[in-house]
């Protein structure tokens, strides 16, 4: 991508209305634009981290057997009814619309009862089992408050993955394979050192449900880490009870305000028993189907990331979700030494690397650092009249201050 050509801008000031770190440097940066409260637009550089992260998702849960499928937005009453989580007063945040024929519908908070039903027409004997489907769709949420940037919106991606089962055993060796899959997505994403393995509630489902929780100053909620152990426990289930069950010590642990960035739960036959998602045995018998639901939101682990990866400048991406792997940044005035930066650019383009071209011309060097500091690039690599004379370039690493001398030969 050359920036002479990407739409988007950097701007010096955030909107006023913006408080979290995240929204505030997404969005001077350009990868981002606020539509609403609790409603953005991914712009060009957003969409790239956001996709990065979506395949890191999709490795991890390809790997662990996942089958991917993209659901309907728009919900059939009928369905939810039997769960009972049609009504408001059970789920107080969906949004609700209706056909012209005054038909209502719903728009998808999450996707247990749809999927659930679809299962029915694939889910018949012991022998179609287990299953294990996923998928990274929007969701839409009626938030009363909105004001954590793209870490809490009204319309979101999420990664729902649904296990169905044959036994508990058999949902419990998936759920801690799902385990190991989350702790790889999110050391992929930079946040493995501050993420840790959270028990909470597990509701009417099991006795546990088990969070992934970022520590950070911009997190909603309070956990209790054993940093030996790496485990925590939120506070919502915080007892004498559960520090015996899991062999704390209260003097062990330390508060910390953490981000929820992932959930896996146990939820057993909740749903399959009222939506008659069944299945016969080996000897014959008729048997309700074991399920798990395992979530992660793309978006959400991205203002994480902001949050946690930045300086006063701005962003520091990790390398393995940032929009491009390197910033080529090009002080050449001169015709001769701005075709060497063309040529450059296109000797790291036939090595198949993502490159950020800043060739914008009459642009001053300052403002072109200052920007490759906010967008966040974690490899930058500079031509100008000093380097090409030494028949060189400069590399320099986002978050280091030391930078090195690279011959055009070694690039």
């Amino acid at each position: 991508m050359r920036q002479s050509q990407l739409f988007t801008k950097t701007r010096k000031e955030a909107p006023a209305d913006e408080v979290s770190k995240n929204a505030q440097l997404l969005i001077r940066a350009g990868f981002i634009h606020k539509e609403m409260a609790g409603v953005y637009t991914y712009l060009p550089l957003g969409l790239r981290v956001l996709d990065k992260i979506n395949n890191i998702i999709r490795q991890e849960i390809n790997a662990i057997g996942g089958q991917e499928v993209f659901l309907t937005s728009l919900q059939d009453k009928s369905v939810w009814e039997k769960t009972g989580r049609w009504s408001d007063e059970v789920v107080d945040n969906w949004f609700k619309t209706e056909l012209k024929s005054g038909t209502e519908l719903g728009l998808g908070f999450t996707h247990e009862e749809p999927l659930t039903a679809l299962m029915k027409n694939h889910i018949n004997s012991y022998k179609d089992l287990p299953q294990y489907v996923y998928q990274i769709q929007t969701k839409f949420r009626n938030e009363m408050r909105s004001k954590s940037g793209i870490m809490r919106c009204r319309e979101f991606l999420m990664k729902d993955l649904y296990s169905f089962s044959r036994s508990e055993k058999e949902l419990d060796d998936f759920y801690e394979k799902s385990k190991i899959a989350y702790t790889n997505i999110f050391n992929r994403c930079g946040l493995g050192d501050r993420t840790y393995i959270t028990f909470a509630s597990g509701g009417t489902f099991s006795k546990y449900s088990h969070e992934f929780q970022t520590v950070s100053e911009a997190g909603e909620d309070l956990i209790y880490i054993d940093k030996e152990k790496k485990l925590a426990v939120n506070k919502e289930v915080l007892n004498d009870e559960v520090l015996n069950d899991l062999g704390l010590k209260r003097k062990n642990l330390i508060e910390e305000k953490a981000i929820e960035v992932g959930n896996i739960f146990k939820q057993k036959t909740k749903f399959s028993e009222p939506l008659g998602l069944k299945f016969i045995d080996e000897d014959g018998k008729e048997k309700p189907v074991i399920m798990g639901a395992y979530g992660i939101g793309p978006g959400r682990i991205m203002g994480t990331i902001v949050e946690l990866h930045n300086d006063d400048n701005g962003i520091i991406w990790p390398e393995e979700v940032a929009p491009f792997a390197v910033h080529l940044i090009s002080l050449a005035r001169e015709d001769v030494e701005v075709k060497k930066a063309d040529e450059i650019y296109e000797k790291l383009q036939s090595q198949c690397m993502e490159v950020l071209y800043d060739d914008r011309q009459g642009v001053q060097a300052g403002k072109k650092f200052a920007d490759g500091d906010l967008i966040g690039i974690p490899k930058r690599i500079i031509v100008s009249s000093k380097t090409l004379e030494k028949n060189s370039v400069e590399v320099k690493m986002r978050n280091q201050d030391e930078s090195n001398l690279i011959n055009l030969d070694n690039i």
